[in-house]
């Protein structure tokens, strides 16, 4: 007799939890541990460059302390991180022109998805279009910083190149996911129109799209770390 797949409930990080109660399902549980889904992710090519980065000679911890305080380098980087995360988040805030005047319309039988996946598509363009480049100059920092930093800066822009495809791959789903639940929430508000679900739904678009800007920030948080900085961005 055939059984449905299990399902769970929704953990991990915040934007899974997210998307996870707005599609208003749990999710199939998986018998893979993390190292098995790397493992599927990686080919013989970065495979190598990861075993050479994360081969090289070991090098004492107490040889290589860290500085007493972080350099002008690093502090002009960790400046430019703060500034980067607030710049996105208020961009993502920031209702698109012309966002208000489409609420007064007439109802729409059947809600327009289209502006709404292209203006999640550029605020997810614009994250890694930013972020990339602040990543490598952080590694650039770190690998001057020390023999071990650079061993980590190493592994860090292996690890980039082997999951950057992937996350763009995974992240570019997301769209999908929330269309079903904007029609929905429209059907479920038909008689009153866009004026009352159209908000909604932007506040749930914007919820889900700080979720992700923390996502993408989480390495730029390690390599600060790495750096001896530490840095906290607002969040939900």
């Amino acid at each position: 007799m055939a059984h449905a797949p299990r399902r769970m409930d929704v953990t991990g990080s915040a934007l899974v939890r997210l998307l996870g109660r707005l599609a208003e399902a749990g999710a199939p549980a998986s018998n893979q541990v993390f190292p098995e889904r790397l493992s599927q992710w990686l080919g013989w090519a970065d495979a190598i460059s990861l075993h050479a980065a994360l081969g090289g000679a070991g090098v004492p911890a107490a040889a290589t302390p860290g500085p007493a305080a972080p350099s002008p380098v690093v502090r002009a980087l960790a400046d430019e991180s703060r500034r980067l995360h607030a710049s996105l988040r208020q961009a993502i805030d920031t209702p698109p022109a012309g966002d208000a005047a489409d609420d007064a319309g007439e109802p729409a039988a059947v809600p327009d998805f289209a502006p709404l996946r292209r203006l999640y598509r550029s605020r997810q363009q614009a994250m890694e279009a930013a972020i990339g480049p602040l990543r490598a100059r952080l590694r650039q920092a770190l690998a001057a910083q020390s023999a071990a930093g650079a061993r980590l800066a190493e592994v860090d822009a292996v690890m980039t190149q082997v999951l950057a495809p992937q996350e763009r791959r995974l992240l570019a789903t997301v769209p999908g996911l929330l269309e079903p639940r904007l029609r929905r929430l429209a059907a479920s508000q038909a008689d009153a129109g866009p004026a009352a679900w159209r908000p909604l739904f932007r506040q749930e678009l914007q919820a889900v799209l700080r979720a992700e800007l923390d996502i993408r920030f989480q390495p730029v948080l390690g390599l600060l770390a790495a750096l001896g900085v530490k840095q906290a961005f607002e969040h939900d």
